[in-house]
């Protein structure tokens, strides 16, 4: 019988992080799952530890407490958030904020966990982009230009590691049935008096329609878990519907003006 293999999961309380830690301890993976509103403990078979992805200290806590557990064989990185907002409007320290936990989280905790994984000369590392890494739409700016850093970042990331039998693996998510208001709020300069108000709002609208009406986050999960359950995973699984995949193609085809038109058309329009 071969060990049982144990999985660190950041931003693991709510959306696609807590469906994905939820399936890999299906998949019989020890699962050491942090969030910020954990309080170190067990529960549903899950190791919970406090974990703030944007400050160094309860990281370094976390690892400490995670390692007295188990060292991992996979890293995933779920830990995220967003402000709604047109560019002009959004503040320096809102776009700031969501830089600072969706990318340089992310950073900070891969600092963290390479030694470990290097010292044991393996290691998985799963990091969540998301569509809006290969394209942006209206009124998400700050959520777009962070899932575009971490596309690139990841980019570097696997090259340098694979001579430590590191791999890394990208999961681009579509909209999932798992989104949070809470981890979602609008710019504080956002208002009904706003230049960009009437598309803004229909913009918004249109978001929230596509996440209520997405895919099943439970399936994201076990396809997570059956990529890592592989020797060999692949660099970059996205995991969308049919037509934003095709988005995607189409953003990689067409001129930019045509596809920006297409785009904004989709979100801006009146109904």
């Amino acid at each position: 019988m071969s060990e049982q293999k144990t999985v660190w999961v950041t931003g693991a309380s709510s959306g696609l992080g807590l469906h994905t830690a939820a399936a890999l301890k299906e998949d019989g993976w020890r699962v050491i799952a942090g969030a910020r509103s954990f309080e170190d403990g067990e529960a549903d078979g899950i190791h919970r530890l406090k974990l703030d992805v944007t400050d160094e200290e309860s990281i370094r806590r976390f690892c400490e407490k995670a390692q007295e557990i188990a060292l991992p064989d996979a890293l995933v990185q779920c830990a995220g958030m967003l402000v709604l907002g047109s560019c002009e409007e959004t503040g320096t320290e809102e776009f700031r904020r969501v830089i600072d936990t969706n990318y340089l989280g992310m950073v900070r905790v891969n600092r963290a966990v390479l030694p470990l994984m290097r010292a044991r000369g393996r290691g998985k590392i799963v990091l969540f982009s998301s569509i809006n890494g290969l394209l942006g739409i209206p009124f998400q700016s700050a959520y777009t230009a962070s899932k575009h850093a971490i596309e690139g970042y990841a980019e570097c990331l696997a090259m340098e590691v694979k001579p430590f039998g590191i791999q890394v693996m990208l999961v681009e998510p579509g909209d999932h049935r798992s989104g949070s208001d809470k981890y979602r709020p609008h710019a504080a300069a956002m208002s009904e008096t706003s230049p960009y108000a009437a598309e803004y709002e229909r913009s918004v609208a249109r978001i929230a329609h596509d996440e209520h009406n997405g895919s099943d986050p439970d399936v994201l999960g076990r396809k997570i878990a059956r990529t890592l359950d592989r020797k060999r995973i692949p660099f970059r699984k996205r995991i969308a519907s049919p037509d934003q995949h095709l988005a995607v193609y189409i953003h990689r085809l067409l001129p930019a003006k045509l596809n920006a038109a297409i785009l904004r058309q989709y979100y801006t329009r009146k109904k």
